[in-house]
Formats: structure tokens, C-alpha cells, sequence
């Protein structure tokens, strides 16, 4: 006969924060005291359907439990025990959320079904109900309260986190892509104000080529780790940081490099919580490019119904950001990429009118169709210099956003005159300087990814190892939309 245990309780936390925590299978070890220690084998995530958790209790029993599903829309996760020392057979559980409007607080009901040898129906039975549910709730609340400190039993906090082994992608010298070298690294236990987080994808920016190659040398002193985000779990979080806890789905983007890694400790300003809908690998792709594409048409560019927008590599990872988002806004947008396989792309991105240009020439045509372009955001650089000059139209602005085909010359003040042109050269991270700036432009972003206003771009995909070969695509000219590192 199978043993039916049932518990609930009600959390005094947002749904979202306490769905953060469980979501991840192998968070039990850091908020639930019977845990000793856990580990997801193969090294799958621990939000993957059909990954298994091998964990020790602290009595010295053994278990095995496999994910078997797992929903963000509905707060829902089941699992089962695949082997253990402990005799619960055919043991399968359902953890389930619900918002209480009172209070903003979590309704949170645990269930399980379960057989038992002859007469230890009651022992089992308990155990599961008390011993690990009852428990767990108490664990968790206590977890929540303390900020995420994992806690032993006694409520004394355990000692201070160790560094954690890091693989990595390294610049030894400066130069081509082939100074990309596979190492490893440590990541340090946060001190106050930081968060240790073990990455899944990492974003691939053109940025991450120039330092690469050694054009900024203070952004990244040699030898140094490029790479200005990424996106993962939080494994552990220093004293002072509030809003995140062990086991959030995070991103972050900063003004020091180093995000080409698999755990990385950063400071928790750089750091926003991700939605469920967003992927790893979305966020990654999106994080500061969306943030990029938002300072562009928001604050520097003003686009809006009407405005003439000329995108510069518009089948790039930020371009078809900017032309969804731009096309959305009312504006006409044009774009320059270098293949009709590009221009079929761009356009099912918002970009009605594609321009076709292998040699960066493009002024004549946006004069004749359109009487120039009120806002031009420029990554090419100085090849497009004269050109942006004479597709702009009179009190045109010119947003020198990367110098992807070399460094832009110094521009004369009295050719600027000649058309009352104004030009403005930002970076995305003095848009970014506070960590209420980055909340606000990311919520922006997520949102837009929601409703549509943002489609999210092709995503190319490769291994933190093989970064030689992402800069190599990159620099090729032949990608279409964002490049990411899976760690």
C-alpha cells in the first residue's frame, strides 16, 4: 500500500524569490540542515529535466532523486528517488507554489507518494513528513530571514567559503585570436558586497576583440580574462548584499573584464536577477547589447515616429536589437550589412530597408530614397567616415558606437558645422554606473523580450575552450545576431 504525505505552509517571501531557491535541484545542501552535501552529476544544470542529484544526509544515508519535471510558468517541480539506502520505494514528490496577494507572500504545498517495508509505514512516514518537510520549511524560512547564509544546525554560520576552481579563457599577449588559450583559474569567496556565481553562458562583444587585441590595455592588463558578462547561478553571496540569494538565476555586466570563465566573484551592483522566461543563453546575448540598443534610441538618438535611422551592421547582435526596437518605436530603419543572406535576416528584424555593401558605401542611396539619416549608429569605424558624412542629413546625429574597421580619426569641429551634425561617442557602463541604473535598463530589456518589442537575435553557441574560434567568426564577418561561450 502506498503511504500518501502531504504538507503545506505559507512563506513570508515574494513567490519569485522562494521559487529562485528551489528551482535549482541541488540548492537543498545550502538551506536544508538534514543535507550534507549535494552534487548534480555529469555536470548538467540543476534546472535541466532529467538531471540526478546524489546527495549525503548528515545521518550517513545516501540518495539519488532525478528531476522529472519542472515549470516556471506554473511554480511546479517533480522528482523521484532513483536509489537510496533509506527505504522509500517508488518515492515521487511534487513541490508546488502559489502568490498570496496578503502580504506578498508564498503558499507552498509538498507532496509525496511512497512505499515501505513491512512494518516501517509510520517511521517512514514521519520522517518524510517531519524530518524532511516540516524541517525543510523551517530551513528555508531561516535561510530567507538570514539573507542566503548557509547555516548549520545550531544557527552559527559555518565557515568562510573557499576559492572555487575556474576554467577560463585567457590573453597572454595582445594580438590575434589565436592568443585566446584555455587555463585555469580560482574564484574567490565574496568579501562584503560581492557574489560568487557559476556561469552557463557568456557573452561574446566586439568590445572583448579590441582588448584583446590590446587597444585598451587598461581594461585588461596582461595576462587578463576578457568577457564584460555573463549569465548562471549565484553559488554564495558576501555579507551586506541583499536581493540575492544561493541559487538565483542572475546576469551581470561590468566595467572590468574577466566574465571569460566558469565562476567568477563580481560585485553585486554589476548583478540583476533574471526572469524565468530568460534563458541563460538569451540573457547572455542580450544583457548588454538590449541595454545598448535602449541607451541608443533613448537617450542619445531620441527615435521616435519619423526619425531616419541608419544601422551599421544590422544583422549584428546589437543591430537586430536596434532595428526591432527602432521599428517598434515608429522610425524608418535602414541598415548596411555585407550579404543578401544578412539583409533577409535584418529585415525579418524590423529593418525595412537593407542596404547591401561589402565596401561600406551607403550615402548615396540613403540621400536619394530618404534625404539623409536623422541618427547614424556607427560600429564600423573610420571606413565609414566620409560616408556617414554624406549620408547624414542637416542637424543629423552620428553615434560612433565601435571602430570595428579601425580607430576613428579626430573629427573637425568645422566639418561638423557644415551640417550642424552633433556626434557622441558613450559607453554602455557610465549608463549603467548604479546598480538602480542597471535594475531599470535591464527591466527594460526583459520587458521588451515579453511583449515582442525585442526579438530575441540567432544565438551562436561555443565552448568557453574554443574562444579562439568565437573571435575568429566574430572578426569574419560572417555571423548573423549574438555569440555566446557556454562554460
Amino acid at each position: 500500500m502506498l503511504q500518501h504525505v502531504v504538507r503545506s505552509t505559507v512563506i513570508d517571501a515574494p513567490i519569485d524569490r522562494v521559487w529562485a531557491v528551489l528551482r535549482d535541484f541541488n540548492s537543498h545542501d545550502q538551506w536544508h540542515d538534514v543535507v550534507a552535501e549535494s552534487r548534480i552529476e555529469g555536470d548538467e544544470r540543476g534546472d535541466q529535466v532529467g538531471c540526478v542529484r546524489s546527495f549525503t544526509l548528515k545521518d550517513g544515508n545516501r540518495i539519488r532523486e532525478q528531476l522529472l519535471t519542472l515549470s516556471d510558468t506554473d511554480y511546479k517541480s517533480t522528482y523521484c528517488i532513483v536509489e537510496a539506502t533509506v527505504p522509500l520505494q517508488r518515492y515521487v514528490a511534487t513541490v508546488t507554489l502559489k502568490p498570496v496577494t496578503d502580504g506578498d507572500r508564498t503558499f507552498w504545498h509538498w507532496e509525496s507518494t511512497f512505499a515501505t517495508p513491512p512494518g516501517q509505514e509510520r517511521e517512514l512516514h514521519d520522517m518524510v513528513a517531519e524530518g524532511v518537510y516540516e524541517a525543510g520549511f523551517e530551513n528555508l524560512r531561516r535561510f530567507l530571514r538570514d539573507g542566503g547564509d548557509r547555516r548549520g544546525a545550531s544557527g552559527l554560520a559555518l565557515p568562510t567559503a573557499l576559492p572555487m576552481a575556474s576554467r577560463r579563457a585567457e590573453v597572454r599577449h595582445y594580438g590575434g585570436p589565436d592568443t585566446l588559450q584555455p587555463g585555469d583559474g580560482e574564484a574567490a569567496a565574496p568579501e562584503a558586497g560581492e557574489v560568487r556565481i557559476r556561469q552557463r553562458a557568456i557573452g561574446v562583444n566586439y568590445l572583448d576583440v579590441y582588448l584583446r587585441k590590446g587597444w585598451i590595455p587598461p581594461m585588461l592588463p596582461l595576462p587578463g580574462v576578457p568577457g564584460m558578462e555573463a549569465a548562471g547561478t549565484v553559488v554564495d553571496v558576501g555579507a551586506g548584499v541583499s536581493g540575492l540569494l544561493p541559487g538565483d538565476r542572475v546576469a551581470y555586466l561590468g566595467p572590468q573584464a574577466g566574465a571569460y570563465c566558469s565562476v567568477r566573484t563580481v560585485p553585486a551592483a554589476w548583478v540583476v536577477r533574471l526572469p524565468p522566461a530568460v534563458e541563460d543563453e538569451v540573457a547572455a546575448a542580450t544583457l548588454l547589447k538590449g541595454i545598448t540598443a535602449d541607451l541608443l534610441l533613448r537617450d542619445l538618438g531620441h527615435v521616435g515616429p519619423g526619425t531616419r535611422l541608419l544601422v551599421h551592421a544590422a544583422a549584428g547582435g546589437v543591430g537586430l536589437l536596434v532595428c526591432s526596437w527602432a521599428r517598434r518605436l515608429g522610425a524608418t530603419v535602414i541598415g548596411t550589412v555585407s550579404s543578401e543572406a544578412k539583409a533577409r535576416v535584418a529585415r525579418e528584424y524590423g529593418c525595412e530597408f537593407p542596404i547591401v555593401s561589402p565596401e561600406h558605401r551607403f550615402a548615396e542611396a540613403v540621400q536619394a530614397r530618404f534625404g539623409g539619416a536623422d541618427v547614424v549608429i556607427d560600429g564600423i569605424g573610420d571606413a565609414a567616415r566620409e560616408e556617414n558624412f554624406a549620408a547624414l542629413a542637416r542637424r543629423g546625429h552620428w553615434i560612433s558606437l565601435g571602430q570595428a574597421s579601425g580607430a576613428l580619426q579626430p573629427l573637425s569641429a568645422d566639418r561638423l558645422v557644415e551640417k550642424s551634425i552633433t556626434f557622441s561617442r558613450p559607453a554602455v557602463f557610465d549608463y549603467t554606473a548604479t546598480q538602480a541604473d542597471l535594475a531599470e535598463r535591464a527591466a527594460r530589456v526583459w520587458a521588451a523580450l515579453a511583449d515582442g518589442t525585442l526579438k530575441t537575435p540567432p544565438i551562436e553557441r561555443h565552448a568557453l575552450g574554443a574562444a579562439d574560434e568565437a573571435h575568429r567568426r566574430l572578426e569574419s564577418r560572417r555571423t548573423i545576431g549574438a555569440l555566446v561561450l557556454i562554460a
